[in-house]
């Protein structure tokens, strides 16, 4: 039961989290929104969803190194294949019951492609801009656009595709203290194909791209938003580059505890940000 539960990485949700809560500050500032199916469309993500994909990936990878917040993973479980097929399948009867259709819909084209990313016979992941792809998209834009389709406005293209880049930014960088472990296992990551410098040229490219679609969209439509976003990502930044300065004269650098710091620091600020702007007025 506890490598079960170590496994579903149910921290890591709140990694993911900021792309929900941008999705719902951007459509409660266009229009007014109902909060019942966003809160249930959020508690189907977060506690069954992406635990759900992370508990798929362990049992495909069988890592036996750290892996996404956990630093000495337990062995995999056999039984964690039908708690995880369990689990999606519950979160697509609670979607097609209380989400609208496009809803449901997206979040099974989600489940799908993470499996796909990660089934041994077809291992999108293995290829470096496909694996890329599939995180870029669907842990982007496409929650976005669930998100947002289940608050009953219509899709922000522009913010879906900042929130890509957003995610965009950290993906690579948290597979640079993997390169090895990656390697064994017949895994060629965005990581290992740009090195150890290219990927930060990469996140940090993404994250500008993010940082300044992000200003250009609301600084006339709600310019406390970007005080805001830039004053709770500042941290974020100054670590990148703390980081990367540290990487590009000592390789040695690109380890587990750094690339942990530099979620946590991300995530966090973003998290801060986005639960900021949903609670300021918008009017």
């Amino acid at each position: 039961m506890f490598a079960i539960l170590q496994h579903l990485r149910l921290p890591f949700s709140l990694l993911l989290l900021p792309v929900f809560l941008f999705a719902v500050f951007d459509a409660g500032l266009r229009q007014s929104i109902s909060s019942e199916q966003l809160w249930i469309l959020g508690l189907v993500l977060h506690l069954l969803v992406y635990p759900s994909s992370n508990a798929y990936n362990s049992l495909e990878d069988q890592d036996v190194g750290s892996i996404g917040l956990v630093k000495v993973p337990m062995k995999v479980p056999q039984s964690i294949e039908w708690m995880s097929a369990v689990m999606d399948v519950l979160a697509i009867a609670i979607a097609g019951v209380f989400l609208p259709a496009f809803s449901t819909l997206g979040l099974t084209l989600y489940i799908l492609f993470s499996r796909l990313y990660s089934w041994r016979r077809v291992r999108l992941k293995k290829w470096p801009i496909i694996g890329f792809m599939v995180v870029f998209i669907f842990q982007g834009a496409c929650i976005f656009l669930i998100t947002q389709r289940c608050a009953g406005v219509s899709v922000n293209w522009a913010m879906a595709m900042v929130s890509s880049c957003l995610i965009g930014a950290i993906y690579p960088l948290s597979q640079i203290y993997q390169h090895e472990q990656d390697r064994a296992d017949g895994v060629e990551t965005m990581s290992m194909k740009l090195g150890y410098r290219g990927t930060f040229v990469l996140s940090g490219t993404l994250f500008a791209m993010g940082a300044v679609g992000f200003t250009l969209f609301y600084w006339q439509l709600f310019p406390m938003a970007v005080y805001v976003f830039h004053a709770c990502l500042l941290a974020s930044v100054v670590y990148f580059l703390f980081w990367a300065y540290k990487v590009w004269h000592n390789t040695l650098e690109a380890n587990y505890r750094q690339t942990m710091m530099m979620n946590l620091v991300a995530s966090a600020g973003m998290n801060i940000c986005f639960i900021a702007l949903n609670l300021i007025p918008h009017q």
